[in-house]
């Protein structure tokens, strides 16, 4: 199934450690029409996000440091990046946090365990995508 305009798929980019919580994002997204690609690092979700230029990405806020995550987005940013960019967080880590997201480019926060449904929702509004 694809989404969007004609046979378009837009490209989420998922960055978090942990394989299992990537693939079953992954699972859903692809379920729901996406394309997607993996960073198990912030560094490797920054080379991969300059080399694929994803419509969105979902980066889980706890990487390799407490807020990888957030810099990740701070660091795209700075590069002239655009492209939405949301924090994966258990609550406590999006409480402790979310103060000053808007003014690192985040575009929004989903909390642990994520709501599939809300994500998918909330990208394709964010996407303009019917």
């Amino acid at each position: 199934m694809t989404i969007g305009l004609g046979s378009l798929r837009r490209t989420i980019l998922l960055v978090d450690s942990d394989p299992l919580g990537r693939g079953t994002l992954r699972s859903a997204l692809e379920e729901a029409g996406f394309s997607v690609d993996e960073a198990a690092t912030g560094q490797e979700g920054e080379r991969t996000a300059l080399r694929i230029a994803p419509d969105a990405i979902l980066a889980d806020l706890m990487l390799e440091t407490v807020d990888a995550g957030s810099r990740l987005g701070e660091r795209l940013r700075a590069q002239g990046s655009t492209i939405p960019f949301y924090i994966v967080s258990t609550a406590s880590d999006a409480l402790t946090g979310a103060v000053g997201f808007h003014e690192l480019g985040i575009s929004g926060v989903f909390l642990k365990p994520v709501d599939i449904t809300v994500v998918i929702q909330s990208l394709r509004s964010r996407l303009d995508i019917r």
